[in-house]
């Protein structure tokens, strides 16, 4: 049987997010040099939430298997072609407002296997 410690370690912290499996450091901090890239089907999945956001629009992306500072950087150009603004958040990118099918068209553009999730 194997140990608890050493089967797979600590994945997320309520304290400071995201943590790097090599290292166990939090992600913004990780001190073992290795980037963080979050595994995933290749497929990238772009929807539209208002839940928790008082009715508002959010266009959200997810499933980019990027580096954190590259997942920065797309982030950045999907809110400057949408011309609004946005975050990324635990790997996730939400531009303001719904630009759903721009911003499929967008990553495909960029070569992406992007498509659009949900209603």
């Amino acid at each position: 049987m194997k140990n608890r410690a050493t089967a797979g370690g600590l994945v997320y912290s309520t304290d400071a997010g995201r943590m790097c499996p090599v290292c166990r450091n939090p992600v913004a901090q990780c001190s073992c040099g290795q980037a963080f890239v979050p595994k995933g089907d290749g497929v990238v999945r772009v929807s539209r939430e208002t839940k928790g956001r008082g009715g508002k629009a959010v266009t959200v992306v997810k499933g980019v298997a990027l580096a954190a500072e590259q997942l920065a950087d797309l982030g950045k150009q999907l809110r400057t072609a949408c011309g609004c603004g946005g975050t990324v958040k635990d790997g996730v990118i939400e531009v303001q407002g719904d630009h759903a099918d721009r911003v499929v068209e967008l990553l495909k553009a960029r070569g992406h296997g992007a498509k659009r999730a949900g209603g």
